[in-house]
This record gives structure tokens, sequence and C-alpha cells, in this order.
């Protein structure tokens, strides 16, 4: 009986937001930016309950990707769509210098989707954790690297990696202001705990925003970097 009123509640429901729904997608509802599941996705506003939402959207729609990277001020050049080989290539890429706002030690090729969850989480977990862990600013984020035409591995058969179509960036060290230098191989199990926990704070932070985050914890070969990749399953490590 309980669960046949249910249904009968929650039918209504579903159907009242569907119209509520179509109203907004046309125009006839106007909702201020924040509350509005259509609106242009902002980098700047602080998550909320439709963030997860109008990030996935923006991630998944090139001109919305860029738009959202324009308008949040980051410095990036559209990159033609290329095929270089089986499984390799990429579209809806982009030229960037930085991370969100943080320089990069070069400059880099990944696809806007990347570039947008970069910038998600320099501005809302990275230097938020550099504050409250090293009481300092990010200058720099090392890499090493981003597209190649390669295995999961390097591996001489199997599967591709997500760096295959530039959808990963391996992440592995910081510098900030004060002129420390922080590295994955270095510091994961640094004695210092401060380093340690800020290294720790961005796996969580990157966690949020990319859909496979691994790190020193998941295997030998990550000892000396962050793997962060989109597009393909989910794991945080």
């Amino acid at each position: 009986m309980a669960v046949r009123i249910a249904r009968l509640l929650v039918l209504p429901l579903i159907l009242a937001l569907l119209i509520l729904g179509a109203f907004i997608a046309a125009g006839h509802i106007v909702l201020p930016p924040r509350w509005d599941p259509f609106a242009p996705f902002d980098l700047a506003e602080p998550p909320g309950l439709l963030t997860r939402f109008k990030f996935a959207r923006a991630r998944d729609d090139g001109d919305l990707c860029r738009a959202a990277l324009s308008a949040g001020g980051i410095v990036f050049d559209p990159v033609p769509d290329r095929v270089t080989g089986e499984g390799c290539g990429f579209t809806d890429a982009v030229r960037t210098p930085t991370a969100g706002a943080i320089r990069l030690a070069s400059p880099v090729i990944v696809t806007c989707r990347v570039a947008l969850s970069l910038a998600m989480l320099d501005r809302h977990d990275l230097r938020a954790a550099a504050r409250q862990h090293l009481g300092t600013e990010v200058t720099r984020i090392d890499h090493l690297g981003t597209y190649a035409c390669r295995n999961i591995n390097h591996a001489a058969s199997g599967r591709r990696s997500r760096h295959a179509t530039a959808d990963a960036i391996d992440i592995s060290g910081f510098q900030f202001a004060d002129g420390r230098r922080l590295t994955l191989t270095a510091d994961w199990s640094s004695a210092d705990p401060a380093r340690a926990a800020f290294l720790r704070a961005v796996r969580a932070g990157a966690c949020r925003w990319f859909d496979v985050t691994l790190s020193p914890d998941y295997n030998p070969l990550h000892y000396d970097h962050f793997h962060l990749d989109v597009g393909g399953g989910r794991a945080c490590r």
C-alpha cells in the first residue's frame, strides 16, 4: 500500500519537473544563472546543486566548453581535429599554456573537456589546498605530457590509453611562490606532513573533476605522477 501511494506521489512530481524544465528551456521562466540548468557554465561559480549537471553538459559539447573557458579567462587556442593512427587523434582539442590560471611547465594539447576539468581543479581545489597546507600559492604545474599515440602503460598491445585521444594529463609536481617545489616522487610519502597532505588534497580535488585519477597509491607505474583523464571509466585511486 505504501509503495503504491509513493508511486502516485512521485509520478505527478516527475511530470511537474518535466513541465517546469520545458518552460525554463523555452525561456518562459527566467531563473538566476546559478539556478538555471541551461545557463552557460561559469567556472567561478561556487559548486552547488546544479554544478555537476552544468559541468557535464559543458564538457560534452565543444562549443559550450570553449565558451566556458573563454568566459573564465582561460588562455587557449583551438586545435583542428586530427587522426594520427589507429585509435589515435583528437577532436575539440585546445592548446593551452595553463591549467586554469596556473602556468604549466610547457604548453599542452588536450581536449577541451580536460582543459575545463583542469580549470575547475585549479579554481576550486588546488589553490585552496596550497593555502591551507603550505601557506603559499601555486605558481607552476610540472607535467609529463598529454597527447601520445600509445597503449595503456606503454604496452605493446591492448587498449589505447586516454593519452591517445588527448583526454589525459600526467602531473608530476608543483612549484610555489615561496620557492618550494614538490614532486610526487619525493613528497607523496614525505616526512613533512604538510607536503603529503597537500598532494592528497590535490588527488581528492582531481577526483571531483576528472573521471579517472590515479596516484602513487594505485601501482608502481604511477610512483612519480598523477594520471588524470576524462571520457573513460571511473576511478579514484
